[in-house]
């Protein structure tokens, strides 16, 4: 069976073109050929939302998507959120808020937090508790990253 081409894609706003074979996961993709180690690896197996990317402005585990999915997409992880200078309204949320504890879990929480905001820029507070279900923390008890979202949302994040 022949390689597959290059797979071409948007990532963070600019173009990218990159061999990947047809089993890849976007996860490893991202994290060991393009050097972008802000997604995180948790489970491997989608349930606890640590490598979760925007996938066309969607939230999407990358543990569980293969690559080649990313075909003419646009894909933007937590380091395409990230401004030149300093934080996002959300990301400067978590860290005023004290959301971040040990910070493993906090890439995944950031990019599913500006999905809803983006999406919902006012939510209440069970809205956010059902955005952010697919999400696992085993350091905070979530009280204070619903109010860090909660924090960017009056923020107009």
């Amino acid at each position: 069976m022949p390689a597959p081409g290059p797979l071409r894609f948007r990532l963070n706003g600019q173009p990218v073109e990159t061999p990947a074979a047809a089993s890849r996961i976007l996860l490893d993709l991202l994290r060991e050929d393009l050097a972008l180690t802000g997604t995180k690896r948790g489970c491997d197996l989608g349930t606890c939302g640590c490598c979760a990317v925007l996938l066309d402005g969607r939230p999407t585990l990358s543990c569980l998507t293969l690559a080649r999915l990313a075909e003419g997409r646009e894909i933007t992880t937590i380091e395409g959120l990230t401004p030149a200078q300093g934080l996002s309204p959300v990301q400067a949320a978590f860290v005023q808020s004290g959301a971040t504890q040990c910070g493993f879990c906090t890439p995944g929480f950031v990019v599913t937090a500006t999905a809803l905001l983006r999406d919902h820029p006012h939510p209440g507070h069970e809205e956010i508790v059902r955005a952010i279900a697919g999400n696992l923390c085993r350091c905070t008890g979530y009280t204070k990253i619903i109010e860090a979202i909660e924090a960017a949302a009056r923020a107009g994040a």
